[in-house]
């Protein structure tokens, strides 16, 4: 984990520039057609300071949500979120878009890892990203594509939250506090005690997946299920109301720290589905050959050459619709 940064409140973007990137959602998506003259003044404003683009692509982000309410109910709530102050308001406003169409059921449940969280978190990566991070009790965390994370080590315990994607946690010594604290990592699902450890986890739609390759996590489901401690070498599901065993699926939970995908005898399409977290757009895989069997290291910095070589190696075709779409099919 070398070259690892450290993890600075700086990194937040500031409230004003995540206003003017929701005002100019507000004004292209939901205004009309945009006119030259406004098209323009965006332009400016997005090339004007590095932060207006890292703005814009996490709002962009949002867009997919956007596209499930009415046009008229996204737009007023875009507006009530660049209109609010102070951020925690902006927050309750971002929050009422996230759950807008959910049912009461799930929508607890679901929230906290809508794409609107990295527009909150202290540290965050884009798609097909990659960031190591380090805290100041001399934790080491490692974030994997499309993720967020937040951190308060202000207190009697250490506090971590994952917002969206996936981390891996090697917990630090905590040197300078009189006593060494607990450390603790919240989720939409419920949290989990770190025992002295490096353990990965990964949120999926309902339920967060907990790998744990040295030492021991314990974990707590939101809803008051029975407690678990997970050792190194297993791994768990963490749900709201309960926690179960994963079963194997033949990949390696910690190699995209490495920059690879690797496992033995996994199926084609699940590769394919882990290799699109990397890349914007979609893989589409047929089913004539979405049991094929793999085993090896697969990179995932460049995907383009990583489904070439699958190519090259396997009785597929590559299909490319676009840029963005490739069907994988049989030859």
């Amino acid at each position: 984990m070398s070259g690892a940064q450290a993890l600075r409140p700086v990194e937040r973007l500031p409230d004003e520039v995540i206003d003017a990137a929701i005002g100019w959602a507000v004004k292209l998506d939901y205004g009309g057609p945009p006119e030259p003259q406004l098209r323009q003044a965006f332009e400016a404003w997005l090339v004007a300071d590095p932060l207006h683009l890292m703005a814009w692509q996490r709002v962009g982000s949002l867009k997919g949500e956007f596209a499930k309410l009415p046009a008229q109910l996204a737009s007023q709530t875009l507006r009530a979120a660049s209109m609010s102050r102070p951020t925690h308001r902006r927050r309750e406003a971002l929050k009422l878009l996230s759950l807008a169409g959910l049912g009461l059921s799930t929508a607890w449940v679901l929230h906290e890892h809508r794409p609107w969280q990295r527009l909150l978190a202290d540290a965050g990566t884009a798609v097909g990203q990659r960031r190591v991070l380090r805290l100041s009790d001399g934790s080491m965390l490692a974030l994997n594509t499309d993720s967020a994370v937040s951190a308060d080590l202000r207190g009697t315990r250490r506090l971590l939250r994952l917002h969206r994607g996936e981390v891996m946690i090697t917990t630090g010594a905590d040197e300078d506090a009189p006593a060494r604290r607990e450390f603790w990592l919240q989720t939409p699902f419920g949290r989990m005690q770190a025992l002295g450890t490096r353990f990965v986890v990964r949120l999926y739609e309902d339920r967060a997946r907990v790998s744990v390759q040295e030492g021991a996590v314990a974990l707590y489901p939101t809803g008051g299920g029975s407690t678990a401690v997970v050792q190194a070498g297993e791994s768990r599901w963490l749900g709201a109301r309960a926690t179960e065993a994963v079963l194997a699926n033949g990949f390696e939970d910690d190699a995209w720290a490495e920059g690879v995908i690797a496992g033995k005898n996994i199926r084609l399409d699940d590769l394919l589905a882990e290799l699109s977290r990397y890349r914007r757009g979609r893989i589409d895989c047929d089913a004539r050959v979405a049991g094929l069997r793999l085993s090896g290291v697969f990179h995932i910095d460049d995907s383009d050459r990583t489904l070439d070589f699958l190519a090259q190696t396997q009785p597929i075709r590559l299909r490319y619709l676009s840029r963005y779409w490739v069907m994988v099919g049989p030859q």
